[in-house]
């Protein structure tokens, strides 16, 4: 069955609209999901862009079976605001774009997750509406930006995402930013269209110059 994703609870304006996701971007992700399955004999390698076959026993260093690493993600989600931290200047960065646009999260993640996410997100300040979805995130986006006469910016780490999103909304500035060095080393580049940010200050600069058009 679809979900309906309400949308009641964010109030825009006539500013710009950036259209952010979470993991990864603004909350660190691998790091403490590594230090999460180290601390229950498990281990993550970076050694490709993904977590199946990268998810290992710590004493013999097999692949563990896709069914387990979907079990252990559920669990880190429920004991997220256990282990994980904003990314660096993720915090002062989105606080400084603030005062120039509407900042709104868009989390690939269960809705069922959304209570705890929240909680860690306004411990860390990042006070933004949330949106929790495994829909398409190119639709959300359509949908939340609503052919308003004013620029809009989406920021994922995922390839998949910003295409989704510049599917629908064509005009929409596409920023591709990556915490963890280690494994964005093994990321895909994105490509004509799409700004890659190598940081959270370079994200910022990127933006403005948009907005500055």
């Amino acid at each position: 069955m679809r979900e309906i994703l309400s949308l009641e609870h964010v109030q825009l304006t006539d500013r710009p609209l950036i259209v952010c996701d979470i993991d990864e971007v603004v909350l660190e992700f691998l790091t403490p999901f590594r230090n999460f399955l180290r601390s229950s004999g498990h281990d993550l390698l970076a050694r490709s862009f993904r977590l199946h076959g990268n998810i290992v026993l710590s004493a013999d260093g097999l692949p563990v079976a896709e069914s387990l690493v979907d079990d252990l993600l559920e669990e880190f989600f429920t004991l997220q605001d256990q282990w994980q931290t904003p990314a660096t200047l993720a915090v002062e960065t989105l606080e400084s774009l603030a005062v120039e646009a509407d900042l709104v999260f868009l989390t690939a993640m269960p809705p069922r997750h959304a209570v705890v996410r929240r909680s860690l997100l306004d411990h860390h300040r990042l006070h933004y509406p949330l949106l929790a979805t495994e829909e398409p995130k190119g639709p959300v986006v359509k949908q939340l930006h609503d052919a308003r006469d004013v620029p809009v910016v989406f920021i994922d780490d995922i390839l998949r995402n910003l295409h989704s999103v510049r599917s629908h909304e064509p005009d929409c500035l596409l920023v591709n930013i990556m915490a963890n060095a280690e494994f964005r080393a093994f990321a895909p580049e994105p490509g004509e269209g799409i700004a890659k940010a190598e940081n959270w200050p370079d994200a910022a600069r990127i933006i403005r110059q948009h907005f500055a058009r």
